[in-house]
């Protein structure tokens, strides 16, 4: 049977959407933030912000329908990456003074906002970026939104001293998000958790708890999908750049089909894994990476087929869907187009 396809959140931004975004912009202490420069952009469009910015969500949801994506994503747009983003809804960020420190093992370093105070939610607002999304879409978009972890590990804590309290406390936050965004008829909701496959025993001992959270009484006819990514390169077809273990997935597999999770978002086109890792999910959907996002070369059709035909002796086909690895917005228009379509083609010719 035909397998179903999704994206994971980023898309390239259109042309005329004039908006910083981390993808573009080498991270390092002397380079220009996006996240500082993100507001004067918004300011710099004037009165016609909302319609270009609607403009550019209607461009990227048609893209990925017409390669035949059953659930798109609004493309992130708006946002200059997705934790920051979201990060300035929050009380308890300071985005006046950043501080500059190492992420991700040391893969890069940044100038980031700097937690003073507790954290908690200013406003709901995903529910507005879901309604104008979905009015573009004759089928359900999915909203994402940065995970507990991943966005105390995005930041710079001067405040807690203690991971597990604020990653509780920004899981509150988007706890009241992900209800407001059921409420007003989301049902594909994802929390990202890059974080997990690179920190795997604090994932274990705390992460998934505070994840929950996040998704608590998330209404049944909700799908809740976490994407555990391996991270970024810093520029398309870096060769060898830093990942996460290659036993991470394995050391938290459990933890997900125990968990309230849905669906589970693994990628598997730039470094393979052990496929008898699908065979740890009984209940839960695996959302599977079988195009690269930082690679320029286009998948044949034929190649990502034949991985998915692999994957299917390990998991059961209404429990498989095919996905890009992560976020699209190292390539261009053209080469996401491209990769979408071949992925597309594969998971319907199965």
């Amino acid at each position: 049977m035909p397998l179903k396809t999704t994206c994971i959140g980023a898309y390239p931004k259109p042309d005329f959407v004039k908006l910083p975004d981390w993808f573009n912009i080498p991270a390092g202490p002397d380079t220009a933030d996006p996240t500082m420069e993100w507001a004067a952009a918004i300011e710099a469009m004037g009165d016609d912000a909302d319609a270009i910015i609607t403009r550019g969500i209607a461009q990227v949801i048609a893209d990925q329908l017409d390669a035949g994506i059953d659930i798109p994503t609004d493309g992130e747009v708006i946002r200059e990456n997705y934790i920051h983003y979201h990060c300035r809804h929050l009380n308890g960020f300071d985005f006046d003074n950043l501080t500059n420190k190492e992420v991700r093992g040391g893969n890069y370093s940044a100038n980031l906002p700097t937690i003073r105070s507790a954290v908690s939610l200013k406003k709901t607002f995903l529910h507005n970026d879901y309604k104008r999304a979905q009015a573009q879409s004759a089928v359900m978009v999915k909203i994402t939104m940065p995970g507990p972890m991943t966005v105390s590990d995005t930041n710079v804590d001067a405040f807690y001293h203690d991971p597990n309290k604020l990653g509780a406390d920004i899981a509150d936050a988007l706890n009241q998000d992900v209800l407001a965004l059921a409420e007003a008829g989301c049902t594909q909701i994802q929390i990202d958790e890059p974080l997990f496959a690179r920190k795997p025993q604090e994932a274990l001992d705390y992460g998934f708890e505070n994840l929950e959270r996040a998704f608590h009484n998330c209404p049944a006819s909700v799908t809740r999908t976490v994407h555990m990514c391996c991270g970024y390169p810093d520029r398309l077809d870096h060769p060898n750049y830093p990942k996460a273990d290659p036993n991470a997935y394995l050391q938290i597999a459990d933890a997900v089909e125990y968990s309230g999770i849905d669906a589970v978002s693994f990628e598997d086109a730039h470094r393979h894994n052990d496929l008898s890792l699908l065979e740890r999910f009984e209940r839960t959907s695996v959302i599977f990476g079988a195009v690269a996002i930082a690679k320029s070369r286009i998948e044949p059709v034929e190649e990502i087929r034949e991985r998915l035909q692999q994957a299917l002796q390990h998991i059961d086909a209404e429990r498989l869907i095919a996905a890009p690895d992560c976020g699209l917005g190292l390539l261009d228009r053209d080469m996401a187009r491209a990769k979408l379509a071949n992925l597309c083609a594969a998971a319907k010719s199965i």
